[in-house]
């Protein structure tokens, strides 16, 4: 039974929260916040939750022997610390994406984990949705890969302003693209064997904040866009065409479909639904990888995790 405590009480944890309970190997036993108070309401909140401990501050669940790994749901700009501290505590760590603010803090954390012998996992969801490795088996029947293009854009200003999200507050963890880009960033590294060259950038800020970015890029002769948003809504997919067809995945960071378009050929629809949520395919497989004292997954391995940090710090750059 793998023990899991909890860094952060924000939404995204209760989600996770509410899927672990679906996870049979694995239980709740703890989480933290700024109060104990808080962090008593949060368990209060989410289902299984029977003798979980509550802890004022995170240093307090580091040191509690009882769990086994933590998931980091703190705001962005606190992966960095939390992640070596939980590491070098001995906990394997699921951290919630973007793993880190920029590929030089996740080289850090990469050696941490190597050095200390202890699992860490970005949690990219879609890699580990049901339909994820039927994308990857439909890509071969495009031919040569010629251009990926992933879009994120959501018009959610007005929710992620009116309450205050740390995404709209001024400083390094903030905007979208550690948010939304994040995903797209995601599948342009996994797709695309070369690192990209950010032919160019376009930035919409507001109040110093990013909230629309575009990006184009050349990965060795693959064409690659990454564009999102909390300004404008617009269809949020992966576009992959090949020199045969073309695959176009929905809902790109929570898929459960694709459609397939060969030339010549009758259009496919792949369906791939979930088998609880979007978030139970990564706890599984962290659970797994804690069970059988894995220090790496073969889904999403740390120099995926760095590479995508690259992408971002390279269209950062541009902007």
């Amino acid at each position: 039974m793998v023990r899991f405590g909890i860094l952060g009480a924000g939404n995204i944890a209760r989600r996770f929260a509410a899927s672990l309970a679906h996870e049979d190997r694995a239980s709740l036993v703890a989480a933290s916040c700024r109060t104990t108070s808080k962090a008593a309401a949060f368990l209060d909140g989410v289902p299984h939750n029977e003798g979980a401990r509550a802890y004022g501050s995170h240093d307090e669940l580091l040191s509690d022997d009882g769990v086994d790994a933590i998931y980091l749901a703190l705001p962005h700009d606190l992966h960095h610390e939390w992640a070596l501290r939980a590491l070098r505590a001995g906990k394997a760590v699921l951290c919630e994406k973007p793993a880190m603010l920029s590929a030089t803090q996740m080289e850090e954390v990469a050696r941490a984990s190597l050095d200390e012998g202890v699992l860490f996992m970005e949690a990219m969801k879609p890699r580990f949705t049901a339909i994820y490795p039927k994308v990857r088996r439909a890509i071969d029947k495009i031919g040569e890969l010629r251009s990926v293009e992933a879009t994120l854009c959501n018009d959610m200003l007005g929710l992620v302003e009116g309450t205050g999200s740390y995404h709209m507050a001024p400083g390094p963890g903030a905007g979208v693209l550690l948010d939304c880009g994040t995903y797209c960033a995601s599948w342009i590294e996994d797709l695309c064997a070369k690192d990209p060259e950010v032919l160019r950038a376009e930035c919409v800020r507001k109040d110093g904040v990013d909230v629309y970015v575009d990006a184009r890029m050349d990965c060795g002769g693959v064409e690659a866009r990454l564009e999102c948003a909390f300004d404008r809504a617009k269809q949020r997919r992966a576009t992959i065409v090949g020199t045969r067809g073309t695959l176009v995945v929905d809902e790109l960071h929570r898929p459960q479909a694709a459609v397939l378009r060969i030339d010549g050929a009758e259009e496919q629809t792949i369906d791939a639904p979930y088998e609880v949520d979007d978030f139970f395919g990564e706890v599984r497989h962290f659970v797994g990888l804690v069970e059988s004292d894995k220090t790496e997954s073969d889904v999403m391995s740390l120099a995926s995790s760095v590479r995508c940090a690259a992408i971002l710090d390279a269209v950062r750059a541009a902007m």
